[in-house]
């Protein structure tokens, strides 16, 4: 699926470390690039990839969607030549379907907290107050779809509240989720810190304590049947420039050692 671009907002620091990058060699030869990218920080990922296509100019026709589901496509002999998931492709370049040498860590993001812009924050400071603040709320969203919302399910019954909590939780069919929250239509949200700060009405309460915390971690890499190999690692080195960690950092998405 082809999708529209945004504007490049709010990089603007980043920008000269960007263009550090010598990319622009690569405009004699404009490529398309075919990329399959994770559906979770799309406003983040639109903007790097309209600065990429703006530097190089290189287009890139994107098809969104969520990570697992983009895996099993890989792994069944789907054809693109970039990739950016919302997990690690260690696994997809060990069953030769991305290049070796090509994987990249992004960054990763943990579990939050978020409530409608403007509400107040509740407690989530401790593990008890984080469990008080759910069994007080008069209703939790989680993801019904991301690995967020398989973490927050254990997590419940790991806390020993699953079956008080039941009646409050609502699960998110699609999409990023927390717009819900945004809406008035639940209380509070757990899922992904980077969805929550890219959802516009929802502030971010927290992290949840580190003794409950989980990480997804973000990757690139370059397909092993690419038509367009040069570009497609141009790509994927383009999103770990000291602008674009900058730019995803700012949305949640915290450095992490590869």
């Amino acid at each position: 699926m082809k999708l529209g671009r945004r504007p490049f907002l709010g990089m603007a620091a980043g920008a000269a470390a960007l263009t550090t990058l010598p990319l622009q060699n690569l405009a004699a030869d404009a490529a398309e690039i075919r990329v399959l990218s994770t559906n979770a920080i799309i406003p983040v990922t639109n903007d790097l990839f309209s600065q990429f296509e703006r530097m190089t100019g290189n287009k890139l026709t994107v098809r969104y969607e969520f990570g697992p589901v983009l895996s099993r496509e890989i792994e069944g002999g789907a054809e693109f030549d970039a990739t950016l998931l919302s997990l690690d492709i260690a696994g997809l370049m060990k069953q030769g379907k991305i290049v070796e040498g090509t994987r990249r860590v992004l960054g990763r993001t943990g579990i939050g907290v978020g409530v409608r812009e403007g509400a107040p924050k509740p407690d989530i400071s401790t593990v008890e107050a984080f469990k008080r603040t759910l069994l007080d709320a008069k209703s939790v969203l989680y993801s019904g779809v991301g690995s967020s919302g398989v973490y927050f399910q254990s997590l419940l019954e790991r806390l020993g509240i699953a079956e008080e909590l039941k009646p409050k939780l609502r699960m998110s069919g699609g999409g990023r989720g927390a717009e819900i929250v945004a809406k008035g239509e639940a209380e509070l949200v757990v899922i992904g810190v980077a969805v929550i700060l890219l959802t516009p009405g929802v502030d971010l309460v927290g992290w949840l304590p580190a003794e409950l915390q989980s990480y997804v971690i973000f990757t690139a890499g370059v397909s092993a049947s690419a038509k367009e190999p040069k570009a497609a690692t141009a790509l994927v080195d383009f999103l770990t420039t000291p602008g674009a960690r900058a730019a995803l950092k700012a949305k949640g998405i915290e450095p992490v050692t590869p």
